[in-house]
């Protein structure tokens, strides 16, 4: 016996906020172009690894903006989430991106440290502010929404990422432009390189949870059997499963044991809804299946789980 919501009319959390992926994706690949533009002129490869880094957010916003569409096509019978899981998935190629971009501009820049060429300083300044001014506005745009999707705050964190990564090139041009010490470019780039690589790790980390289907972050399962357990009728808990299918879709499902006296057709319906009103209310679950089972039929189940 069930009580559910068709996961296929909600939005996902990405789909939500569209606009903003768009407004920043503008910004970011104006940016870019910029950027590489800038390090052509100037020979540094700082803000060639900006660029690159700035490429691959323009990259992984496109891809959450194309998954989001995905995810927003209905329901079938071959799959009855439809295609919501996709935006996990762009998640996941978007932190592989990540990665493989850390490893390239760190292989280069410590190919340079010993060889540093000149760089032309006014150039990599002014290429640099103009890329820490849109990424500061690239995160006033994401900052309301990065707590609700996995993509958004792969995106939010990567132009945080961009943000102190500019910064650290407008240092480098700053030291080169007073000092004349041309391998700053180069420290400057491992440092961006640096700071890649843990974003990379916290997004995949988030993203293999909701693979493996892992209980969401802050919810606790012994919370939820109290509350279940305090519904008038309800005799015990069983079997619980509480999982993600993607960001802000939340899906939970239960065994339910209730006093057998219950289950007349005008009991069970209550009890429904009182429970479907316990996982809504206290932890943000509106996807949920319950099988009410008579407290006489307990002997007769087996408890693999929760």
């Amino acid at each position: 016996m069930g009580h559910d919501h068709s996961p296929a009319k909600a939005l996902t959390a990405t789909g939500k906020h569209r606009r903003r992926l768009i407004a920043v994706l503008a910004i970011t690949v104006g940016v870019v172009l910029v950027q590489v533009a800038g390090a052509a002129l100037s020979g540094s490869l700082a803000l060639l690894a900006d660029a690159g880094h700035m490429l691959s957010d323009a990259a992984g916003v496109f891809i959450a903006l194309l998954a989001a569409w995905i995810a927003s096509r209905p329901a079938s019978d071959a799959r009855t989430y439809g295609y919501q899981r996709a935006e996990v998935l762009a998640a996941l190629a978007n932190a592989l991106i990540l990665v493989v971009i850390a490893v390239v501009v760190f292989i280069e820049a410590i190919r340079r440290l010993g060889t540093a060429p000149e760089i032309h300083t006014g150039i990599m300044l002014y290429a640099a502010l103009a890329g820490a001014a849109a990424n500061l506005v690239s995160l006033l745009i994401l900052r309301g929404a990065q707590k609700e999707s996995l993509n958004i705050r792969g995106a939010y964190l990567e132009v945080l990422g961009d943000l102190v990564g500019s910064v650290a090139v407008i240092a480098a041009a700053v030291v080169i432009l007073f000092t004349g010490f041309q391998t700053a470019d180069a420290i400057a780039s491992v440092l961006i390189a640096v700071m890649i690589l843990p974003r990379a790790w916290h997004l995949l980390r988030d993203v293999v949870d909701v693979l493996l289907e892992a209980t969401p972050k802050g919810v606790e399962v012994r919370m939820i059997r109290e509350h279940i357990q305090s519904v008038a009728g309800v005799v015990a808990v069983h079997d619980i499963h509480i999982w993600t299918i993607t960001s802000g879709v939340p899906v939970f499902s239960a065994h339910v044991v209730v006093e057998d006296d219950v289950l007349s057709a005008r009991g069970a319906d209550q009890v429904l809804d009182r429970l479907a009103s316990c996982l809504g209310s206290h932890f943000d679950t509106a996807h949920c299946t319950f099988q009410l089972e008579p407290a006489s039929h307990a002997e007769h189940e087996s408890h693999q789980h929760a």
